[in-house]
């Protein structure tokens, strides 16, 4: 199975190259990294051709725009994503597609993450605790393991099956967790294993932190419009899908 990695990426250069060497030392090489410029007035396009990288341009602002955009381009089977401040792990595509081969029920993988950029013991906990409550309340409010866009994979053929049912054009929303709720009660499987590092300026000052609730609680109430919590869960449990943890590492 062929991956294609997708980076949305706006005004964030320096980051960018340092995604893109990790990709460079993946163990199974991805078929193609898709960078959509967001914008950009600096030279993240620059840097994102220099190592090798497909350049696309989405010139509406925003993440959820600029994801689906990459998403579309995407020519492999399965379609990964990362964030410009990602530093995947050597084996990270190749666990993707090991997981994928093992599951062939799954539509979706995710993992988990620690803050490198933080010092060491703060950002273990910092990680474990809101990285954490990120998954226990996503799971809960969407009946299935709500996705990172950090680290997250999904077949191509499931994306353009929801294309239309997330909300693509909106900038204010956690465009993982909307594409975690158009996914419904697929099955969609958390890998404890598969951990990369990201950047602790997601979590850094009062003023990031409201704008992260702020687009939570849009987010939630998008998703919950046509299917609240409680109809999720018992559409979840008629379907008896088996989504969750995976139980084998990669």
């Amino acid at each position: 199975m062929r991956v294609s990695v997708v980076i949305p990426v706006r005004d964030d250069a320096d980051q960018l190259a340092g995604a893109l060497a990790a990709l460079a030392e993946q163990t199974v090489a991805p078929v193609e990294v898709v960078v959509v410029d967001n914008a950009s007035t600096d030279r993240s396009a620059e840097v994102a051709t220099a190592h090798g990288a497909r350049v696309i341009q989405e010139p509406v602002l925003g993440i959820a725009p600029a994801a689906a955009a990459g998403y579309d381009a995407a020519v492999g089977e399965i379609i990964a994503r990362l964030d410009a401040d990602s530093r995947p792990p050597a084996h990270w595509v190749e666990g993707i597609i090991a997981e994928l081969a093992r599951r062939p029920d799954a539509v979706a993988v995710t993992g988990g993450g620690t803050f490198y950029d933080l010092t060491p013991p703060l950002g273990a906990a910092v990680s474990r605790l809101y990285l954490g409550a990120y998954h226990l309340l996503g799971y809960a409010a969407v009946a299935n393991p709500v996705l990172w866009g950090s680290n997250m994979a999904m077949r191509r053929d499931v994306w353009w099956q929801v294309r239309d049912r997330v909300h693509r054009h909106d900038p204010e929303i956690h465009d993982d967790m909307d594409l975690a709720f158009a996914l419904g009660t697929t099955t969609v499987v958390r890998i404890p294993s598969l951990v990369v590092g990201a950047s602790g300026r997601s979590v850094r000052g009062a003023a990031q932190m409201r704008r992260r609730f702020r687009r939570a609680f849009r987010t939630l109430r998008l998703g919950w419009a046509g299917s609240p919590p409680w109809s999720r869960w018992a559409a979840r449990l008629r379907s008896g899908v088996d989504g969750g943890t995976a139980r084998e590492q990669v």
